[in-house]
């Protein structure tokens, strides 16, 4: 908790633009610290990935991955936007991350 905010970590997949953005605005407006994703891959970002080679890809995916537990290490809680239920490898890591390290998880739809 940073002062007396509470501070949250967005996950999900990066299709899921919108619900990240309608999640942060909730979140703020209802006394959150929000963390959310640096980029919309899956949504929007794509030119993040145009021209990039077989190697830097993967290492600019890995250093993003490690990032986002960087940020849920700087968080009290997660909160998980699954929509239709869906949580792809990435989100499920974060997850587990998360509770390996006794942060609360909050999910979008239950």
């Amino acid at each position: 908790m940073v002062g007396n905010y509470p501070v949250v970590t967005l996950c999900g997949s990066t299709r899921f633009k919108d619900e990240f953005m309608e999640a942060q605005k909730r979140l703020t407006l209802e006394g959150n610290i929000v963390i959310s994703v640096g980029l919309f891959g899956h949504s929007g970002d794509r030119e993040v990935w145009e021209n990039m080679d077989e190697g830097t890809l993967t290492k600019t995916k890995e250093m993003l991955d490690d990032m986002h537990k960087r940020k849920i290490d700087m968080a009290d809680s997660i909160y998980v936007i699954n929509v239709g239920g869906y949580i792809g490898d990435s989100t499920r890591s974060e997850i587990e991350y998360a509770k390996s390290h006794s942060k609360e998880v909050r999910y979008l739809e239950s």
